[in-house]
């Protein structure tokens, strides 16, 4: 009787643990299959940027950024971002850190939690606050009081759509 038991616990250990190696077998093929990618570009970083007083010919006395050396090395390259969309006319987005309610644009937060974006191809039709992930090339500008700071280009949705 007592090897009947041995033989049953043994059993049921060899099928709980067969089922979840097949289970991450599977799901690394999923994985493979449907490709998620996993932000290189964090807000955190993105935040960590100074700012230095200098003359502007139009605007007079303006703070410029002072670009971090992590962003700098960045400059050019792929990366991957996670954020809300932000419409900002009726062919331009951004991607922010923060909801449209608290972005950069109702004073609750800086220049820096938000990005222009350039699309690939034809301009999605995207909804605000829609949170996506996006994978394209970073770009940031230290001279252009016009302009954003940081860009993505080249940019491709690859969640949240």
């Amino acid at each position: 009787m007592r090897k009947i038991y041995t033989v049953a616990v043994v059993a049921i250990i060899s099928i709980i643990t067969f089922s979840f190696t097949n289970k991450n077998i599977s799901s690394k093929v999923a994985l493979e299959k449907n490709v998620v990618l996993t932000d290189t570009l964090t807000w955190k970083l993105l935040g960590q940027i100074d700012y230095q007083k200098k003359k502007d010919k139009t605007y007079g006395e303006v703070m410029f950024p002072v670009i971090n050396p992590k962003l700098k090395a960045l400059q050019g390259k792929p990366i991957v971002i996670t954020g809300f969309i932000i419409p900002i006319d009726n062919k331009n987005y951004a991607i922010s850190k923060n909801v449209f309610a608290s972005c950069f644009f109702c004073g609750k937060s800086g220049p820096e939690t938000i990005m222009g974006i350039k699309f690939k191809g034809d301009l999605p039709k995207l909804k605000t606050d829609q949170y996506v992930t996006l994978k394209g090339t970073f770009r940031y500008n230290d001279s252009d009081v016009e302009d954003w700071i940081y860009h993505v280009e080249n940019a491709v949705i690859t969640a949240g759509k």
